[in-house]
């Protein structure tokens, strides 16, 4: 009998780290040093290290380090932001926030990830009409997977227009062995505990190369501080990391190019063991996905499928049930040709399966297996 699924499972890798977690964490005890200590620039300095970065700050959240480029940048009303539907809300709420309008974009069928053409599009629809100015392009690494940002970056540069790599999932991820800040002016990540490279609690990052715009982002994070901490200078926001977020961090981040390393073993036998089966998400040539999460995609009677897989113990979640252009919220804003056919019909067909490094091949097998069956019983219903 095997023991309970997980969807994800963060036990199994707190248990190989809680010993050098709790060193660094009884440290900031001793010190009393809990916002912006020490571990904090630590982190900043491995995290440049990682990625190649000149500069790397710290944050709250993953929401407020895509907010923090764009308030430096000065975006705000009359502008757009061509963002993705089929993605997590905050990737349109930061735009939002600030009085901007976020345009939205379709995603191809088999990555889940920006369609360069569908933002084309778009960027001309906004140009011809004249009443937004296009500013920004924020794509998402979904599921783990870096966007085509050498197609997107060219449509950037002809339009001179930002791009943010929002990597929340996909920190990591790779196209030809470079990371996302190859072509985005900013990477920004999110460090929820269910990410690839989580902490306990909230906490983000943002990544450029950019020295002023560091400058810049630095002073909003912590309320638009001047050299004076009584004389602000800009409006800001308190977007400070917690220094015992930092610690978890520093101690998972020696293990994290492993943990994508089993990820990708993990990935590689469902794709054996279902893609006969299920339409697997295609990993662009030369990229390598941090496999945030593994989604299929069904041809039909996603509920059932759910339903029969819960039977057999076996956990499953949909990403996302309703893109965001079809959410109350976000309904009125304007989408790439105004209709976003792929996204909409992703969002009825697409379902997760268990994924973390410390699956083991037992358990997957159990999956598997599961999947293979719940499929037979559906079919031979119908």
């Amino acid at each position: 009998m095997l023991k309970p699924i997980p969807f994800i499972d963060l036990a199994s890798q707190r248990d190989r780290l809680r010993s050098g977690i709790d060193r660094r964490i009884a440290a900031i005890f001793d010190s009393c040093a809990f916002i912006m200590g020490p571990d904090v620039r630590e982190l900043e300095e491995r995290l440049c290290s990682f990625s190649g970065v000149a500069h790397t700050l710290s944050c709250s959240s993953g929401t407020d380090a895509l907010a923090l480029p764009l308030m430096a940048w000065g975006i705000g009303p009359g502008d757009a932001v061509f963002v993705p539907s089929f993605t997590f809300a905050a990737t349109a709420e930061v735009v939002a926030w600030l009085g901007a309008t976020p345009v939205f974009i379709d995603v191809h069928e088999d990555t889940f990830n920006m369609d360069p053409a569908s933002l084309q599009a778009a960027i001309g629809e906004v140009e011809r009409e004249g009443k937004l100015r296009p500013r920004a392009v924020i794509a998402v690494d979904l599921f783990g997977q870096i966007a085509d940002y050498p197609a997107i970056k060219p449509i950037c540069e002809k339009h001179h227009l930002k791009l943010i790599s929002d990597a929340a999932q996909g920190f990591g991820s790779t196209l030809d062995g470079k990371m996302a800040n190859a072509w985005a002016d900013v990477v920004t990540t999110s460090f929820y505990p269910a990410k690839p490279l989580g902490c306990y609690g909230d906490g983000g990052a943002i990544q450029t190369d950019d020295a002023e715009l560091a400058k810049v982002m630095e002073s909003l994070r912590v309320h638009g501080g001047g050299t004076d901490r009584y004389d602000n200078v800009r409006i800001g926001m308190n977007g400070r990391m917690d220094t015992i977020q930092a610690a978890v961090l520093l101690e998972k981040l020696t293990v994290f190019p492993e943990e994508i390393e089993l990820r990708q073993a993990v990935a590689d036998r469902y794709a054996s063991g279902l893609g006969d089966v299920v339409k697997t998400q295609r990993v662009i040539g030369g990229a390598q996905s941090t496999w945030a999460q593994y989604t299929v995609t069904l041809s039909s009677q996603r509920d059932a499928f759910m339903t029969a897989m819960k039977g057999k113990g076996v956990p499953t979640v949909i990403y996302y049930g309703k893109p965001l252009h079809r959410q109350t919220a976000y309904s009125a804003f304007p989408r790439s040709g105004g209709t976003l056919p792929v996204c909409d019909r992703l969002s009825e067909i697409v379902v997760s399966l268990p994924m973390y490094p410390y699956l083991d091949n037992e358990t997957q097998d159990y999956i598997i297996q599961s999947v293979r069956q719940s499929l037979d019983e559906i079919h031979a219903r119908a």
